[in-house]
């Protein structure tokens, strides 16, 4: 299975950027991952502008998690069962859709198969994609039966 990280906006911050290069560099031998990054809309519907941009990435038949805080939390072991289970469902991509400074279009939620909250706190967007990478590694290793810790 393939996974696809659409996220609103380009990585500014040089550690946020860094640690996602590691995660990436380590993810990918593991799991195909890419990632697509949509502008940042300026506009009064930004949000739902976002939300078009996002949507132009996704497949008819791609599994599409949406990340909001108001999702489902899960634990390292629940989120590697559910990409395990997701990576047998038959569907060659999982499309993880991140939003920008305004969160997610209500249309994304929507389309989504799955909504993931990575906590009750409100984090910066930047930090979500980083904090997403290390989880998708994190749950390889655990379905893999190997040792995770650094």
């Amino acid at each position: 299975m393939n996974v696809e990280i659409i996220a609103v906006d380009k990585l500014r911050e040089s550690y946020i950027r860094e640690g996602c290069r590691l995660y990436e560099k380590r993810l990918r031998p593991l799991m195909p991952v890419s990632v697509h990054e949509v502008r940042p809309s300026t506009a009064r519907d930004g949000v739902d502008k976002e939300g078009v941009g996002i949507l132009r990435q996704v497949r008819d038949d791609d599994i599409v998690w949406a990340l909001d805080a108001r999702g489902r939390s899960l634990s390292s072991t629940d989120l590697a069962r559910k990409i395990s289970e997701t990576g047998r469902s038959g569907r060659r991509r999982l499309a993880l859709t991140i939003g920008g400074v305004h969160g997610l279009s209500q249309a994304v939620i929507k389309r989504a198969n799955f909504v993931w909250s990575l906590s009750e706190l409100t984090i910066l967007h930047e930090m979500a994609r980083l904090i997403v990478f290390e989880q998708l590694y994190r749950a390889v290793k655990i379905n893999r039966g190997e040792p995770y810790h650094m």
